[in-house]
C-alpha cells in the first residue's frame, strides 16, 4: 500500500514537472519579448534599461499601425462570416440526412491537414483565373475558407451533445422552425459558437501564408508586415505591437473563460 502511494506521488510529481516545463517553454519567449519592448537598446543589450521609446515610435509608425488595423478588421469580419456560415453548416450536418452528407463531412478535414503553402498557391492561381485578383477581399475569402472547417467541427461537437428532442418539443408546442431554431437551438449552440468564433479569429489574425500570397501591393496585414520588417532589419517596435496584441488577446480570452466558467467553479 505504501509502495503504491509512493509511486502515485512520483507520478504526480513527474506530471507537474512536465507541465511546468511545457508552460516554461511556452511563456518564457513571450515574457522576454514583452520585456525587450521596454528595453532602451534596440540591440537587446544588457543591463536592462527601462524605456517606453519603442511604444512612442510605434505611435508614429503608420505601416505597422495600418497593418494591425487591417489584421483586426479582417479577423473580425472573418469571424462573423465564418461563424454564421459554419454554424448553419454544422446544424445541417447534425439535423438533416441528405445524399453526400458523409462525403462532405469527410472533406472538412483535408483543408486542415493540407499545408497552407499549397493552399495559398492554389488560391492565388484560382483567384487570378476567376478574376477575383488580390487584395483584402481575396484575403477575406481565403481566411473564411480556412476558418469554416474549424467552426463546423467545434459547433458540430456542441450539437452532438444534445439531440433534437428540445426542438421537437418546441415544435409540438406550436413553435415555427425559425422560432425553434432561434429560441432553442441557438442558445444551446451559443458556447460552441463563441469558441468557434475565437478559433476563426485566431486563424485569421495569425494567418501569414494566405495573406502573403493574396495581399495586393500596398496592402498589408500584421504577420506580413512583421515578416517584412525582420527581412529589412528588426526593430523593437515589432516587440511593442506584439506585446499589445498579446495583452489584448489574453484579456479577451480570460474574460471569455470567466464568463463561460471554463475550468469549472473554484
Amino acid at each position: 500500500m505504501n509502495t503504491h502511494r509512493f509511486m502515485c506521488r512520483i507520478g504526480d510529481g513527474f506530471g507537474k514537472f512536465f507541465l511546468f516545463l511545457v508552460l516554461f517553454f511556452l511563456y518564457v519567449p513571450i515574457v522576454v519579448l514583452a520585456l525587450m519592448s521596454f528595453n532602451e537598446s534596440m540591440h537587446y543589450q544588457l543591463p536592462f534599461e527601462f524605456s517606453t521609446r519603442w511604444y512612442v515610435d510605434l505611435a508614429s509608425n503608420e505601416r505597422l499601425l495600418t497593418a494591425s488595423f487591417n489584421s483586426v478588421m479582417l479577423a473580425l469580419v472573418n469571424t462573423v462570416i465564418a461563424t454564421i456560415l459554419g454554424t448553419m453548416a454544422a446544424f445541417a450536418f447534425a439535423r438533416y440526412r441528405f445524399r453526400g452528407r458523409t462525403i462532405l463531412q469527410l472533406l472538412l478535414f483535408p483543408p486542415i491537414t493540407i499545408p497552407w503553402l499549397i493552399i495559398g498557391v492554389s488560391m492565388l492561381v484560382l483567384f487570378f483565373w476567376t478574376g477575383i485578383g488580390r487584395g483584402l477581399h481575396a484575403m477575406l475569402l481565403g481566411h473564411v475558407a480556412l476558418s469554416l472547417p474549424y467552426v463546423i467541427i467545434v459547433v458540430g461537437a456542441r450539437l452532438a451533445s444534445f439531440g433534437p428532442e428540445l426542438e421537437e418539443a418546441a415544435a409540438s408546442l406550436g413553435a415555427t422552425p425559425l422560432q425553434s431554431f432561434m429560441r432553442v437551438s441557438v442558445p444551446v449552440m451559443l458556447p460552441g459558437m463563441v469558441a468557434a468564433g475565437l478559433f476563426a479569429f485566431a486563424v485569421s489574425f495569425d494567418q501569414f501564408v494566405i495573406s502573403y500570397f493574396l495581399a495586393a501591393p500596398g496592402i498589408s496585414v500584421l504577420p506580413v508586415e512583421i515578416f517584412s520588417a525582420i527581412r529589412k532589419g528588426f526593430t523593437p517596435e515589432v516587440n511593442a505591437i506584439s506585446t499589445i496584441m498579446i495583452v489584448v488577446s489574453m484579456s479577451v480570452f480570460l474574460i471569455f473563460a470567466r464568463l463561460s466558467k471554463f475550468g469549472g467553479e473554484r
